[in-house]
């Protein structure tokens, strides 16, 4: 399967539209997370025949309970070549970027995998 080509304004877009269609119960934690886009994942973060398509920086809320006035904030960062990489339509990117984004928000909640898996967001 050939990656789908899409500008990175185009990608943008679509996170912006999947933070719009989060599900309201995650919306608070989305606060004090800032969302990046990356082309790749940094070398060395990913074991040998994985695939990185997200990753959140941070402090779980469970753990922390809120930030540290002064601290830097809690990051989600979607690898836009390795999303796109992993589908084969538009609407697939969409689609995944959703996922994605919902995943890693997930663990910014402190939500597990199997969690995760449970409620349909892995």
């Amino acid at each position: 399967m050939a990656p789908v080509e899409m500008s990175s304004e185009t990608f943008d877009a679509l996170v912006t539209d999947a933070l719009d269609a989060l599900p309201e119960w995650m919306a608070p934690n989305l606060a004090e997370i800032v969302v990046l886009v990356e082309d790749e994942p940094p070398p060395g973060t990913t074991a040998p025949g994985t695939t990185l398509l997200g990753l959140f920086h941070g402090i779980p809320i469970t753990v922390h309970g809120g930030r540290v006035a002064g601290s830097m904030p809690d990051t989600i960062t979607l690898y836009r070549r390795p999303v796109l990489g992993a589908c084969d339509t538009p609407a697939a990117v969409a689609a995944r970027v959703l996922k994605v984004l919902g995943h890693e928000v997930g663990h910014a909640m402190g939500i597990s995998e199997a969690e995760l898996r449970s409620l349909g967001w892995h």
